[in-house]
């Protein structure tokens, strides 16, 4: 499966200009056929929290139809980062989409941890539900940003076949050293590929690393772009997860009658 991740520099505030971006660097990547691509977090408004209200997409309607017939015109899989999503009765989580080549939604998962230091909690409500999909035959989870500092939200997929972790982030550039650490650290732990897919350039307040990357079960780099608005690829073998597993047993010699 070869994969791309589409590291955008996201206008603050600005749906109409994200979605044209975002557009031209899908076709941009579609024409190196790729199996499957990912964008970063929120990557439809960045962190204008206080205007969610008024800018967040409507029940993912408009990022749904949006993504949908980019995935079927050019038959590819797409992990659509994550957007504002705002609920009927006003509330808004920051919602994953995941559609399928055929241009169906084959997942859906909201962010469970929200980052207090960045005020989400002031203005989203976290998800209730893992993010478990199937693209092309593989075991696939969905993940947002502050949710790799939480091991253990990581395994309850793992646990439940997740082959690959397709994670969408707006981290921090001082924090850098953390992105690169912690998402090695759920590829070797998980004997799992990482996906993770990082913004570029900055906000008002922020700004962000880059640095999106591609793991292995081994915890080698695949692939991983530098600091700025970027398309960098890889290619994956899911089946390699499996080999890693069976040398290595972690998940048959877990004690998880001990862990609580």
């Amino acid at each position: 499966m070869k994969i791309a991740l589409i590291q955008l520099d996201i206008a603050f505030g600005n749906p109409e200009a994200n979605y044209a971006a975002a557009e031209r660097k899908i076709r941009e990547a579609a024409a190196d056929r790729p199996d499957c691509l990912i964008l970063p977090e929120l990557w439809t408004t960045g962190y204008d929290l206080t205007r969610l209200g008024e800018i967040a997409d409507p029940e993912g309607r408009i990022t749904k139809a949006f993504i949908s017939a980019l995935a079927k015109q050019y038959s590819i899989n797409i992990v659509a980062g994550s957007v504002a999503n705002r609920h009927p009765g006003g509330s808004v989580t920051n919602s994953m989409f995941i559609f399928n080549r055929q241009g169906e939604l084959a997942g859906e998962y909201s962010k469970l941890h929200l980052f207090r230091l960045m005020d989400e909690h002031l203005y989203l409500q976290p998800g209730e539900a893992k993010g478990l999909f199937t693209l092309d035959g593989a075991s696939c989870a969905g993940l947002i940003c502050y949710d790799i500092r939480f091991p253990e939200w990581i395994r309850a997929h793992t646990v439940q076949g997740a082959e690959i972790l397709f994670i969408s982030a707006e981290w921090p550039l001082p924090r850098l050293s953390h992105w690169r650490a912690l998402l090695i650290s759920r590829a070797i732990e998980n004997q799992c590929y990482v996906v993770a897919c990082n913004r570029a350039g900055s906000d008002p307040a922020n700004t962000f690393a880059g640095h999106s990357m591609i793991i292995d079960p081994w915890g080698e780099v695949v692939c991983e772009a530098a600091e700025g608005e970027e398309i960098v690829s890889g290619v994956i073998d899911w089946q390699k997860v499996r080999e890693v597993r069976a040398q290595i047993p972690v998940f048959s010699d877990r004690r998880p009658d001990l862990y609580v």
